[in-house]
């Protein structure tokens, strides 16, 4: 009898430890971390408008005649611009992105642009991890954007190092939005480890702004790295603090449409093959 009266009591409790569960899983923000940091001075935060402006640059085919610009242009210089590479250079390994030479104020840039919501390989990308996979100078990072910005790191840094050894009063500064801000989040820290490759500059000659990453770090090489790399979060901005957690989440909802899209090309590659057999036919007869 004392046992059955327990039962609610029981139930109650696991109910409890249920929703506390959820909550945690799927509902807690991740701003709750960064909710006592201090705020960005006027001077901390003056570079941010200039290099959004800049990465939106990025999403345009054609920048001396540009269709989606702001009131006020991009702010940059089309002959001012080393290279641009596309998803056909970057082998759907990276997002595409601009190398910019910022003579103004003498900045060498680095820009990578967003999520691409019709392009296979930027899920590739973002879906490539596991909690605990990549570990990265004693912190955990995202193995897809590691990759990524490792790939980056690759193919561009002979061009920095040149570019900084010629230019030695120059900065260097990664600029990135949603999945590019991850990778550069990441190529900032590939960067710094690696400085020998880049002609050893110092390290407060490199910087990071981050425009809605992803979460793409452990807590504690983001206080490492605070000094150089800055994330810009837009209030309650859905991706850049959505929690670990939930990611699995959104990865099983992404890959459930990738691989439906997938599958509707090879359904209507097949129906064109098809076809095509169908009029060779006719025409044999």
């Amino acid at each position: 009898m004392s046992i059955t009266c327990c039962l609610p009591i029981v139930e109650s409790v696991y109910c409890l430890a249920c929703a506390r569960w959820l909550w945690k899983k799927c509902l807690y923000s991740a701003g709750h971390e960064s909710e006592n940091w201090g705020l960005a001075t006027a001077e901390e935060f003056a570079p941010v408008p200039r290099l959004c402006r800049y990465v939106l640059a990025e999403y345009e085919d054609d920048l001396r005649n540009p269709i989606w610009a702001p009131p006020g242009g991009y702010g940059i210089n089309p002959d001012w611009i080393v290279h641009r590479k596309d998803y056909d250079e970057t082998l759907g390994r990276a997002p595409p992105y601009m190398l910019y030479m910022d003579h103004e104020r003498r900045d060498i840039v680095l820009i990578i642009r967003g999520l691409n919501l019709a392009k296979e390989s930027d899920y590739a990308v973002l879906l490539d991890n596991k909690l605990g996979q990549t570990k990265l100078d004693g912190g955990y990072v995202h193995n897809g954007l590691l990759k990524s910005a490792m790939w980056v790191f690759d193919a561009e840094c002979e061009v920095l190092k040149e570019l900084l050894e010629s230019f030695p009063e120059y900065t260097l500064t990664f600029a990135g939005h949603s999945l590019g801000a991850g990778v550069v989040a990441l190529l900032t820290i590939v960067a710094v480890q690696n400085r020998e490759k880049l002609g050893n500059f110092d390290r407060k000659r490199i910087r990071c702004y981050a425009i809605a990453p992803a979460r793409c770090t452990s807590l504690n090489l983001a206080v490492r790295y605070a000094d150089i790399i800055n994330s810009v979060v837009l209030q309650d901005d859905f991706l850049p603090r959505t929690t670990t957690a939930l990611e699995d989440v959104f990865k099983s909802v992404l890959w459930i449409r990738a691989s439906w899209k997938i599958r509707c090309s090879e359904i209507q590659g097949g129906c064109m093959l098809l076809d095509d057999y169908i009029t060779s036919l006719s025409e044999s007869l």
